[in-house]
């Protein structure tokens, strides 16, 4: 597999095992979305790979992703997490993942599951691109322009339309696996099995 490969995942063991595992595979499952929301979001001006590098100490600091307890975090609580070098200790970000636990709570407590909020935005469907080359793969779409318009007036942050893309592109709303990349089939095996396609 290893040649074909999506070529922005060769670097580095974890990121190949992230993009054959894990990267494009549709997911339903609103703590993985969370999850991936919590973990873009810290990615913003960084590449993946140096939050992919911190996952585990995210998943410990950040109690599992647990919303009902990030939303319950104090100002003494955020200042120790920005003393934590597991983590990207940028005071915006962190304040921003308390931000959208808080957001996410709303939105349930409103009867919306956040995979029903997001998978709005491409029709309950894998939107299966067919890009030749990494070149044409765009940075931002108008579903998730959509996306990030939605989830900033639902009061969440750090959701611009990029992030939002690559949000969409990890659990899989888009499988942006190039025509060439073995990990293209496996995804959209998974999504017709969930009935996505």
């Amino acid at each position: 597999m290893q040649d074909k490969r999506c070529e922005w995942c060769l670097s580095t063991p974890l990121y190949q095992k992230y993009h054959d595992e894990e990267w494009g595979r549709p997911v339903l499952d609103d703590q993985t979305l969370f999850e991936f929301l919590i973990l873009e979001g810290a990615q913003a001006g960084l590449s993946w790979i140096t939050v992919l590098n911190k996952r585990e100490n995210y998943r410990h600091a950040f109690d599992g992703f647990n919303a009902n307890k990030i939303a319950r975090y104090t100002d003494n609580k955020i200042e120790r997490l920005l003393k934590d070098p597991g983590i990207i200790r940028n005071r915006r970000k962190v304040e921003g993942a308390v931000r959208n636990a808080r957001a996410y709570l709303e939105l349930r407590e409103r009867g919306t599951t956040l995979a029903e909020f997001l998978w709005q935005f491409t029709g309950g469907r894998v939107i299966a691109n067919e890009f030749h080359s990494l070149a044409e793969v765009p940075a931002t779409t108008p579903e998730s322009d959509a996306m990030s318009k939605a989830l900033k007036k639902a009061g969440f942050s750090f959701v611009g339309s990029t992030i939002m893309y690559a949000h969409m592109q990890a659990t899989g709303m888009v499988n942006d696996h190039l025509l060439h990349c073995p990990g293209r089939q496996p995804c959209l095996e998974e999504a017709r099995r969930k009935g996505l396609l």
